[in-house]
């Protein structure tokens, strides 16, 4: 069981009272706004883009920009470290741990990955977003409906080729007072039945600009953090628990070194 804390953020709680109000009217007049546009052009773009074969350029160019850009408004600087453990021609189960919305922000504009995304049916409802999500093959999963969800997993797998990989979230959500909520298999299935390697990523410091549950954003610093890849060629398929165990104590210890 992972230890809890309270993460007390002392930054937040000398601020000024003026500084709070304009971190407020700032996030609601212009970071919010923002967003709005942004999913709407950006992901018109990408429907776009997919429909006349142009799916990888509309992923790794207009996806990341999109982050990219809201990662600016929302006053996020990102440091990246590791990317050269990563091969660009091979494809990877890539794992990371999750503390909060703008890790989103965090992966798909700075890791430079191309990779497939596992989101929950409740994304695919909402009006354009879910549909560019549907045409660049990202995997939208019903978590009350197992057999669909295996369909889902099985549809992907042909594409996981050539440097394109899929990407999860494995705690399933985001954490709450525990540095990394227990794990789900999934991943590490997937993992072992193609015999790729798992990329493990850290993320630091997003629980600070946006914290689960409030939308009260503030300006911070995130890292980004790449780890050895874990080969899954000389393990056995039945070694699910062994390789989430490995990933889950790798992405453990980062972060309680952070």
């Amino acid at each position: 069981m992972a230890p809890t804390t309270n993460y007390p953020i002392p930054f937040r709680e000398t601020l000024p009272l003026p500084l709070r109000v304009l971190l407020v009217v700032y996030r609601w007049l212009v970071v919010v706004p923002v967003l709005v546009l942004t999913v709407a052009v950006h992901c018109t773009s990408i429907i776009v883009l997919a429909m006349i074969g142009f799916p990888r350029f509309a992923n790794t160019v207009v996806g990341r920009n999109w982050a990219r850009v809201n990662a600016f408004v929302s006053m996020m600087k990102v440091e990246v470290a590791g990317a050269e453990k990563v091969d660009r021609n091979q494809s990877y189960v890539v794992v990371a741990n999750h503390r909060s919305l703008v890790d989103i922000y965090v992966i798909y504009g700075f890791s430079d990955i191309d990779a497939k995304w596992v989101i929950k049916k409740e994304l695919r409802a909402i009006p354009i977003f879910g549909l560019a999500c549907e045409k660049l093959g990202h995997i939208v999963v019903d978590r009350s409906n197992t057999e669909a969800d295996l369909k889902s997993m099985q549809a992907a797998r042909s594409s996981l080729v050539n440097g394109k990989s899929i990407f999860f979230f494995a705690e399933g959500t985001r954490s709450k007072d525990e540095i990394i909520s227990p794990f789900k298999k999934g991943a590490f299935r997937m993992a072992l039945d193609l015999k790729l390697p798992v990329l493990p990523i850290s993320i630091h410091g997003t629980r600070e600009i946006l914290p689960r549950d409030t939308t009260q954003l503030y300006p911070g610093k995130a890292r980004l953090v790449f780890h050895d890849p874990i080969s899954t060629e000389n393990l056995d398929p039945k070694s699910t628990d062994a390789l989430m165990e490995q990933t889950r104590s790798v992405l453990m210890k980062a972060l309680q070194e952070e």
